[in-house]
């Protein structure tokens, strides 16, 4: 089927304004409530954190055990357990898990920043490569300041998470009034 035929089918035969308008509306409400508690909030953030890792656990176990000609099923295995564990610990530890996460977002923007200002050196003879070194040395900085200062990550964190519910919320309200 082409775009085009997709494209003006999709609001007739899907029908989404209803359900799009109550996700909309479900987004935004989440979204003030994160901003206006954000306590609770970050501890929500700590426990779906946790979680993450033990369901990435199970699906590695599976994966390695499902994988019976793979050379590197052991590392897959190995990895799966780790999370798993990780994850174990994590959810029955949550004041644990609440003091690791600006510590995992933090190292985490810094090996992302650091791989961008290596493949922004890749591009350095294609016009504009500068603006690449310039947002992965920004990041860079960020995840310092996130590191140095782990509650300005928790609250930059929840921060954040609520602004992305709100944008969702929009955006899922604007595209009920398009399909309605």
């Amino acid at each position: 089927m082409e775009t085009s035929q997709v494209t003006t089918q999709a609001p007739y035969t899907i029908k989404p304004g209803w359900i799009s308008f109550l996700l909309g509306f479900l987004f935004i409400l989440i979204g003030i409530w994160v901003l206006i508690t954000p306590a609770e909030s970050y501890l929500a953030l700590s426990v779906i954190f946790s979680i993450t890792f033990l369901v990435n656990g199970i699906f590695e176990i599976f994966s390695a055990a499902s994988s019976q000609k793979s050379s590197n099923r052991g590392w897959v295995l190995a990895g799966g357990i780790f999370d798993l564990l990780l994850g174990i610990m994590l959810i029955s530890n949550p004041l644990i898990t609440a003091g690791i996460l600006p510590f995992y977002v933090g190292f985490g923007l810094m090996f992302r920043s650091m791989m961008a200002i290596g493949v922004s050196f890749q591009f350095s003879g294609i016009k504009g490569w500068g603006w690449l070194l310039f947002l992965g040395i920004g990041g860079l900085i960020f995840s310092f300041m996130l590191l140095r200062n782990p509650v300005f990550a928790g609250m930059t964190i929840v921060t954040f998470t609520g602004l992305a519910f709100l944008v969702i919320g929009i955006f899922r309200l604007v595209l009920g009034f398009k399909f309605k």
